[in-house]
């Protein structure tokens, strides 16, 4: 990877002169460097007086609150602290554990938020709180988790949390997401070392790529199950990359992506936009659909440009010029630009705008997202109009002739009124 300020003085090249050359060259370097140290404040500001130690289980169990049961596998390190689990560092095995969050009333809560404790032991009525914790040891106990905790269709989410995530992090926001999306597949965390720390977004990168196999091997222990008909796998930020690494090793393993796997959400992928085409191709002919949110407001996706060269990110693109190829290789893409969300990056309003996570709850648990009724393509892109304002604004990188007969009626509404026009199935202005 070549650092991003190695030789700042080339952009003088074809210059005379030292002090011209490292003017430029200064000039340069303020003008990126601003807006990544602006974007890393954003980030680091809300994480530093948050208690630690959180995981700890209650001593009783809370009454009137909801509860979520995930089975959590990772790669991280176990840790001795029993508020902790586990650290940021790389274990030498994958670890599996069973944990319960337990969720407070929503009148105490606002949708899209995670109540993180104020203090420890946590008030169960106001905070998220660990009520139990148990250690998962061997594949015939996974086997069982997966019997215990299926639902009628036998459907399960996958989730791969992103950049700086502590375990406790992950944890919380995924029985965030499953809590506020209604959805009532089984829900498996993957956790990889990820050190839970804003500079140390390098370490986290080599992590992701740590965990590609450990990902692949739970991803086919799921389809194996015939307790699973159904893998709906939700990957944010740096899972994305890491999502589709392990699903292209599956590919290479099995000779194809098994058929349970039938769809695949990249929130905000934090993945350059060259590798993953060479990923997607080499995923073979039969890949899951895929869903790609995106957005062009997204702070944290232009940090990792920077960072990676100036090369643009899947999840911070504007996708729409690749809309007919897209469509033939079966890839919605769901621009989120217009949506109002309350983190100030614009990088987690999968999780944190009420109206995407209770749409994508609709079609999360495994069921396609095209064809027959409105897809969650469709509804998040109408939800995002219409919570703009204007029309104009919305954005489906897909041909009107993919999306549903009746989002479609009430698109050619919209958009003719707004000044756009439809043609040969495809929108423009």
């Amino acid at each position: 990877m070549t650092s991003p300020l190695s030789h700042p003085g080339r952009i003088a090249q074809g210059f005379a002169g030292y002090r011209l050359t490292a003017t430029i060259a200064a000039v340069h370097c303020a003008c990126k460097t601003v807006p990544v140290l602006v974007a890393l404040s954003l980030i680091t500001s809300g994480c530093a007086n948050r208690v630690q130690d959180v995981l700890q289980p209650l001593a009783v169990a809370p009454t009137g609150t909801t509860r979520v049961t995930m089975l959590v596998a990772t790669t991280r390190k176990p840790s001795e602290d029993p508020g902790k689990l586990f650290s940021g560092d790389r274990g030498t095995a994958i670890s599996l554990n069973s944990v319960n969050v337990s969720i407070p009333p929503d009148r105490n809560r606002k949708i899209g938020e995670v109540q993180w404790p104020s203090r420890m032991p946590p008030n169960p009525q106001k905070e998220f709180a660990v009520t139990e914790v148990a250690t998962v040891q061997s594949e015939d106990k996974a086997l069982d988790w997966y019997r215990r905790n299926r639902n009628k269709r036998h459907q399960v989410i996958i989730f791969v949390h992103g950049f700086n995530n502590t375990y406790a992090d992950a944890v919380f926001r995924f029985a965030q997401i499953v809590h506020d999306s209604g959805t009532d597949a089984a829900p498996i965390l993957f956790t990889w070392p990820s050190r839970g720390r804003v500079f140390d977004y390098l370490y986290d990168k080599e992590s992701a790529n740590y965990s590609r196999r450990a990902l692949e091997d739970l991803i086919l222990q799921a389809v194996k199950s015939p307790d699973v008909s159904d893998v709906t796998i939700l990957a944010h930020s740096m899972g994305g990359w890491l999502a589709a690494e392990a699903l292209r090793g599956v590919a290479m393993r099995e000779k194809s992506i098994p058929a349970k796997v039938k769809n695949v959400i990249l929130a905000s992928p934090d993945i350059d936009i060259d590798v993953f085409r060479r990923q997607f191709m080499e995923m073979g002919p039969k890949r899951p659909h895929f869903a790609i949110l995106t957005s062009k407001h997204d702070k944290a996706l232009e940090v990792s440009s920077w960072l990676s060269g100036g090369v643009d990110r899947v999840g911070g693109s504007d996708l729409r010029p690749y809309a007919p190829l897209l469509d033939e290789l079966g890839v919605s893409v769901i621009d989120t630009s217009a949506v109002a969300t309350n983190d100030p990056l614009g990088h987690n309003a999968f999780a944190d705008s009420p109206e995407i996570v209770r749409l994508l709850g609709r079609r999360l648990a495994g069921q396609s997202l095209d064809g027959g009724k409105a897809s969650v393509a469709d509804q998040i892109g109408m939800t995002a109009a219409n919570f703009a304002g204007s029309a104009a604004r919305l954005a489906v990188a897909a041909p009107v002739a993919v999306i549903s007969p009746e989002a479609r009626e009430i698109l050619k509404e919209e958009l003719t009124s707004d000044g756009a026009t439809i043609k040969d199935g495809q929108i423009s202005y």
